[in-house]
C-alpha cells in the first residue's frame, strides 16, 4: 500500500464518469489521431477493460497492445495457484486474453525478481530530494511488508516494471505463448495456464515475460528519481 511517506495533497478532481466509460470515450475520442493506436497498461484486475470491450467492441481497433501486470507461469501470491490481479476477476481476464488484442503479460515470474533491496532503497532515500524523499519511504514500507508477509528481502516493483517495459523493452525477455485463464478450478481458479511446450496446438495470444534485466531496471528507476528531484 501507499504508506510510509507523507504524500502531497492533489488539486486534481475525480471525474464524474465511470472508469469503463472513460476508457471507451478516450479510445474513441475525435481528438485521437486515427493513425495512432493506444497502449493500455492495466496494473490491476481486468474488469473495466473487459466490460469496455463488451459494451463497445469497436474500441478493439484502437488498441495497439495491452501490457498488463498479472498472472505467472510458475509463481503465485493470493492462492497457491493464482496471482492477485487475475484471481480477482478471472472471467474478465479470460475475455481480454481471448479478444484478439496483442498482449504482453508481465507476471510474477519477472516482477518478483525486480527487487529493490534495502541498500537500494537507502540509496534513493539518501538523495534527499523532493521526489526521493517520498519514493524512499514508500519503498521502505513496502519492502518491510513483503519481508513480513512473503519473506522477500526487499521491494518487488511489480507495476513499475510493467511501465518500465514500455520505456525500454530490452528490460524484459518475452516469449509468445498461448495463455488460458482458469475460471472453474476448485484449487486453481485464476491461474494463467500457459502452453509452454505448445502441446495444445493453439496459437500464441500473448508475449509472456520470462526474464528481467534487474540492473537495467534499477538504473532506469534510479535515474528517473534523480531527474525528477532536479526539476
Amino acid at each position: 500500500g501507499l504508506d510510509g511517506a507523507k504524500l502531497p495533497e492533489t488539486d486534481i478532481k475525480p471525474l464524474n464518469m465511470h472508469a469503463v466509460d472513460f476508457i471507451i470515450s478516450t479510445l474513441l475520442a475525435d481528438t485521437v489521431n486515427r493513425d495512432e493506436k493506444i497502449y493500455l497498461v492495466p496494473t490491476g484486475p481486468l474488469t473495466n477493460i473487459a466490460v469496455a470491450l463488451i459494451k463497445a467492441p469497436e474500441i478493439k481497433n484502437r488498441i495497439e497492445r495491452i501490457v498488463l501486470m498479472g498472472g505467472a507461469l510458475y509463481d503465485s501470491n493470493v492462492t497457491p495457484a493464482a496471482e492477485f490481479n487475475i484471481f480477482v476477476d478471472p472471467e474478465a481476464a479470460k475475455i481480454v486474453f481471448e479478444a484478439g488484442i496483442p498482449i504482453t503479460m508481465v507476471g510474477l515470474d519477472v516482477t518478483n525478481k525486480a527487487i529493490f533491496s534495502f541498500p537500494d532503497i537507502d540509496r534513493i532515500t539518501g538523495l534527499n530530494g523532493r521526489v526521493s524523499s517520498i519514493v524512499g519511504p514508500l519503498l521502505h514500507f513496502f519492502a518491510h511488508a513483503n519481508l513480513e508477509i512473503f519473506n522477500i528481502n526487499g521491494a518487488p516493483l511489480h507495476d513499475p516494471l510493467t511501465v518500465a517495459y514500455l520505456i525500454d523493452s530490452s528490460i524484459l525477455t518475452t516469449k509468445p505463448l498461448h495463455v488460458d485463464i482458469e475460471t472453474k478450478g476448485e484449487f486453481t481458479r485464476g491461474r494463467t495456464v500457459a502452453d509452454i511446450y505448445r502441446v495444445t496446438g493453439k496459437k500464441p495470444n500473448a508475449e509472456v515475460a520470462l526474464r528481467v534485466d534487474v540492473d537495467k531496471f534499477k538504473k532506469l528507476i534510479f535515474d528517473a528519481v534523480v531527474k525528477l528531484d532536479a526539476r
